[in-house]
C-alpha cells in the first residue's frame, strides 16, 4: 500500500485515534477499500496514548452498551488477525457504593444489565477483599461485579486496527494535517491538506479535541471541550496481582487498575479543569500537561481510604493529559445536520476507549447504509443545537460534566453550571410563582413549583423527592379543575407550498389530506417501519401547515422532514423559532375559564377535540389548539410573544374562580403515563415500529400515498407481532417507577419498562415498557401473565392495561 497522498477518495477519515481507525477498519471491512485515514502526527498520540484502557460494557442505554459490549470481541480476535498485539485481558471489574443512594444505583444498574445481556452481581466482603485485597472495605454499602469487563492498551490497540484497515485495502497515513473541506451543492466534495488535496464523497470527523475545529472548516457545529485529567502510575506493590479487576469508587471519584504489579489510580474530580480555550499547540504530540498535585489532592485522600497501601507506594509518575467532553457527558455520533456526508465520531468522555469499537463500526455502517443500524438517538449530533458550540458554554459546562462520569445519576438531576440560556418570555412571572426549572435543550423549563415557604431546589433520591406532594397537587389540579403548563419550549415549524400536502403524505404514517383546522397526530417512518419523529400537523390552510415537536427533537425532526422534501417539490420547511409562547390550559374547568376571556364559541359542537382556530384571547390574538398530552379538555395557546404576558396575566387573574393552578414537567409526566401517551426516545423509537407501539390508530394503511414505511408495517402485520408496548401499574402503591427497570412474565425476564411516573390519580406508580414473546404477542397473551417489575433487586407485583390505565376510551378529553 502507497504512502503517498492519493488525489482522491471515496472517504476520508480524518483523525488517527483510536476511534478513527475503527472507523476506518470497518470501513474497509464492509468493502470499502477506497477509504483514506489521516493524521497529522502520529497515530494515537491526541488523547488515546494516555488513556487507562479501561474496556466497562454496562452503559445508560441498551445500544450503547451493545456498541461497548464489542469491544470485548474485537479487541480479542485484534492480535491474531493482524499480528499486533493489543493487550486486552478480560479482568472483571468492581464497583463499591459507600453510601445508601449510591447502593441503590448501582442495585438498578445491575437489574438494568440483565435486560442488556451483562452479567453484573451483587457480592460479599469477602470476595470483593478476595477479588481486590487490598481494599479496605470497612465503610462500604456494597460491592458489585461485572466479570465480562476488561483492560487494553490504547496505543497498541490503535495500531492493531490501523493495520487491519490497511490489510483490507484502506489507506492509512500519517503526518497529514487536514486544513480545510471542500463543498459542492451542500455536499462534501473533498478536502485540503498541507500536502495537497483530496477529492472524497465522504468525511468523517474523528478528530478528538480537534473535532470542533474541525466541524468548523465545514460550516459544522461539534459541541465538545478539552479538559485536564489526571492520573498516577505507582511502582509495584505487594499484594497487587497480574489480571486483578479494575476498581472504581465513585463516591470517592477514583478508579483503579494493575499496571506492571503497581496501581494507575485516577478520577474523575466535581470541579473540572477545562484546556485549550486558546487553541490547542501546533506541536500537541504525546504531549502532558502540567502536574497539579493541588488539584489532585481530593483523589490521594480518598485513595489513601480506600486503598491504604498506597501510603507507603513509590510513585513513578503523574499523567496529565487533555480529553474531549460534551455538555450532555455522551458523545458524537452520525450525520452532520449542516453538511451532506460529513459524519461525526467524536468527544467521547474519557469512555472512548471502550466504546471505539462499536462506534467505529456502527458509524461505518451508518456511511455505507445512509441511516443508523440502530437507535443511537443517545448520542446523535442532530440532539445538538448549533449555539451548543459556543466556546463559553462549552468552558462552564465542562466544569461540571467531567465529574458526572462518577457523580450519583440521581433521576431528574439537573446541570448547575451554563443555565438560564433559553428562557420563556414569561420566565420571570413563573419563576415568581416559585418555579423550579429544568432543562432541556437549553430551554429552562418549569418541572415543579414549590408553595410558599418551600425552597424551589431539588432535592435528590431514588425515592419520592422533595416535590412529590407539590407535583401531586398539580396533577390533581389537572384531572379535577385547571393546570396551567408554560410549553413554550414546544419546537414549531411551517411547511408551506403547492405540494406541502403531498410532501407530507409521503412522509407521515397517518393521513394529513384533513380540511384547515384539523389537528393530526401522526408518526414519520424509516423504511424498516421504525418511528423517526412523534409530532402533530395542523392544517392552517390549504397550503401551510404547523408542525409542533418537542424541544429535544426539534433539529432532528426537522432535519427529518427537511431531508425528505424532493429537490423538485414546491414546499418549503421553516423553523418557526420562539416567535410564539405556549400555554397549555388544561382540566376540567378549562373551557369555562377560557370562555370569560374570549367571544369564540368553544363548546364541543363550534370547537371540537382535535382542531384548531384563530381565536381573541384577552386583548391578544392566538391560535388555540384542542388537543391534549394530560388526557383532559384543554386547549394548547400559540401567543405571539408581544402578547404573552397580558394573556398570561389575564388567564391567572380569571383562574383564580376556577381553581387555577400553575404545573410543571414533572405533572405532565405523570399525568401522561396514566394516559400511557408515548414519549419518542424513551417508548417509542427509531426501532420500534407504531403497530409494536400500540399507535396503529395513527397509521393509514390505505391511504392514497405509499408513505415511507409502509411496505415494512404491511409486512410485519403479516408477519404478526412478537414484541408490545404495555401500560402497567404497581399493585404496592409506594415504589417509585423510572424507567429500565426489568419486566417478568410468571417469572421470566420478558422486557423492561422504558418510562415511568407515579400516577397520583391511581394511587400507584404506573410504567410503559415492552413485552416480548419470540411465539407471538396478542391481548391474551399480556392479561394472562403474572407480571413482576424488579425495582432495584426487588420485584414489584404489577398488574398490565392492554389500553390506558386511566380512561381507556379517552372520553375525557372530548367532554
Amino acid at each position: 500500500m502507497s504512502d503517498k497522498l492519493p488525489s482522491e477518495a471515496r472517504v476520508v477519515v480524518i483523525g488517527g485515534g483510536i476511534v478513527g481507525c475503527s472507523v476506518a477498519y470497518h470501513l474497509a471491512e464492509l468493502g470499502w477499500k477506497d477509504t483514506l485515514l489521516l493524521e497529522r502526527r502520529t497515530f494515537g498520540c491526541g488523547t488515546t496514548w494516555h488513556a487507562v484502557g479501561l474496556v466497562g460494557q454496562l452503559r445508560a442505554t441498551q445500544n450503547l452498551t451493545r456498541l461497548a459490549m464489542y469491544a470485548k470481541e474485537l479487541f480479542a480476535r485484534l492480535e491474531e488477525e493482524t499480528g499486533q498485539t493489543t493487550g486486552f485481558r478480560q479482568t472483571g471489574s468492581l464497583a463499591v457504593a459507600q453510601t445508601e443512594g449510591r447502593r441503590i444505583e448501582l442495585e438498578r444498574g445491575a437489574a438494568m444489565a440483565r435486560c442488556f445481556g451483562v452479567e453484573m452481581e451483587r457480592i460479599g466482603t469477602d470476595e470483593a477483599k478476595r477479588l481486590w485485597p487490598l481494599m479496605n472495605t470497612d465503610d462500604l454499602e456494597a460491592s458489585f461485579f461485572i466479570p465480562g469487563d476488561g483492560q487494553t492498551n490504547p496505543t497498541d490497540t490503535t495500531v492493531a486496527m490501523a493495520k487491519g484497515a490497511r490489510r483490507r485495502g484502506a489507506t492509512v497515513l500519517e503526518h497529514v494535517k487536514v486544513t480545510g473541506i471542500h463543498q459542492k451543492g451542500g455536499r462534501v466534495a473533498g478536502v485540503a491538506t498541507e500536502q495537497g488535496d483530496v477529492a472524497c464523497e465522504y468525511v468523517v470527523n474523528c478528530a478528538g479535541m480537534w473535532a470542533r475545529e474541525i466541524g468548523r472548516m465545514a460550516g459544522v457545529a461539534v459541541p465538545l471541550h478539552a479538559a485536564e485529567h489526571f492520573y498516577l502510575i505507582t511502582e509495584p506493590i505487594e499484594g497487587v496481582y497480574h489480571g486483578m479487576p479494575s476498581m472504581r469508587d465513585p463516591d470517592g471519584f477514583i478508579y483503579f487498575r494493575e499496571e506492571v504489579g503497581g496501581l494507575i489510580l485516577g478520577g474523575f474530580e466535581p470541579v473540572a479543569k477545562p484546556w485549550g480555550m486558546d487553541g490547542i499547540p501546533e506541536d500537541f504530540e504525546f504531549s502532558m500537561l502540567n502536574e497539579d498535585w493541588d488539584h489532585f489532592e481530593v483523589f490521594m485522600e480518598n485513595a489513601l481510604r480506600r486503598v491504604p497501601a498506597l501510603a507507603e507506594a513509590q510513585i513513578k509518575q503523574m499523567v496529565n493529559g487533555p480529553e474531549s467532553f460534551t455538555p450532555d457527558n455522551r458523545y458524537i455520533l452520525g450525520a452532520a445536520p449542516e453538511l451532506k456526508n460529513f459524519f461525526v465520531a467524536a468527544g467521547f468522555n474519557s469512555v472512548g476507549i471502550a466504546s471505539s469499537a462499536g462506534a467505529g463500526q456502527a458509524v461505518a455502517q451508518w456511511v455505507s447504509e445512509g441511516t443508523p443500524p440502530m437507535d443511537l438517538w443517545d448520542v446523535d449530533i442532530r440532539r445538538f443545537s448549533p449555539w451548543e458550540a459556543n466556546p463559553r458554554y462549552l468552558h462552564d459546562r465542562t466544569v461540571e460534566t467531567l465529574g458526572l462520569l462518577y457523580g450519583m445519576h440521581w433521576p431528574f438531576r439537573q446541570p448547575e453550571t451554563a443555565r438560564n440560556l433559553r428562557c420563556s418570555v414569561l420566565h420571570g412571572r413563573l419563576a415568581a410563582r416559585g418555579a423550579c426549572f429544568g432543562v432541556v435543550a437549553g430551554w429552562e423549563r418549569v418541572n415543579w413549583y414549590a408553595p410558599k415557604g418551600v425552597e424551589a431546589k431539588y432535592e435528590y433520591s431514588f425515592t419520592r423527592q422533595n416535590w412529590f406532594e407539590h407535583s401531586a397537587a398539580e396533577h390533581h389540579a389537572a384531572r379535577e379543575a385547571v393546570a396551567l403548563f408554560d410549553q413554550s419550549s414546544f419546537a414549531r415549524f411551517a411547511l408551506e407550498g403547492r405540494d406541502a400536502e403531498a410532501v407530507l403524505q409521503r412522509i407521515a404514517s397517518n393521513d394529513v389530506a384533513v380540511p384547515p383546522g384539523k389537528i393530526v397526530y401522526t408518526q414519520m417512518l424509516n423504511p424498516r417501519g421504525g418511528i423517526e419523529c412523534d409530532l402533530t400537523v395542523t392544517r392552517i390552510a390549504d397550503d401551510r401547515y404547523l408542525i409542533v415537536t418537542s424541544a429535544a427533537t426539534a433539529r432532528h425532526d426537522f432535519c427529518w422532514i427537511r431531508d425528505h422534501i424532493p429537490d423538485d417539490a414546491h414546499a418549503v420547511l421553516t423553523d418557526l423559532g420562539a416567535g410564539a409562547a405556549v400555554l397549555g390550559v388544561m382540566g376540567p374547568n378549562s373551557r369555562a375559564l377560557l370562555s370569560e376571556l374570549t367571544d369564540a364559541d368553544l363548546s364541543n359542537a363550534a370547537f371540537p377535540f382535535g382542531t384548531a382556530q384563530e381565536i381573541d384571547l384577552a386583548y391578544g390574538r392566538v391560535w388555540a389548539l384542542r388537543i391534549t398530552f394530560v388526557g383532559e379538555l384543554g386547549w394548547e395557546l400559540y401567543i405571539p410573544v408581544e402578547f404573552a404576558a397580558n394573556v398570561y396575566d389575564a388567564v391567572v387573574a380569571v383562574g383564580e374562580r376556577f381553581d387555577l393552578r400553575h404545573a410543571g414537567y414533572h405533572a405532565l409526566d405523570s399525568l401522561r403515563c396514566e394516559k400511557a401517551y408515548r414519549h419518542w426516545g424513551h417508548d417509542i423509537t427509531s426501532e420500534d415500529t407504531p403497530l409494536e407501539g400500540g399507535l396503529g390508530f395513527a397509521v393509514k394503511l390505505k391511504k392514497n400515498t405509499d408513505f415511507i414505511g409502509r411496505d415494512a408495517l404491511l409486512a410485519q402485520k403479516q408477519r404478526g407481532l412478537t414484541r408490545r408496548l404495555v401500560a402497567f401499574t404497581l399493585d404496592d402503591p409506594e415504589p417509585i417507577l423510572l424507567h429500565d427497570e426489568p419486566i417478568y412474565r410468571d417469572g421470566e425476564l420478558k422486557g423492561q419498562i422504558t418510562s415511568g411516573a407515579y400516577g397520583h390519580t391511581l394511587g400507584s406508580s404506573v410504567g410503559l415498557g415492552y413485552v416480548e414473546n419470540a411465539a407471538g404477542i396478542d391481548d391474551d397473551y399480556i392479561l394472562s401473565g403474572n407480571y413482576e417489575v424488579d425495582i432495584a433487586g426487588k420485584r414489584a407485583a404489577a398488574t398490565p392495561h392492554w389500553g390506558a390505565p386511566y380512561d381507556p376510551k379517552s372520553k375525557r378529553p372530548r367532554m
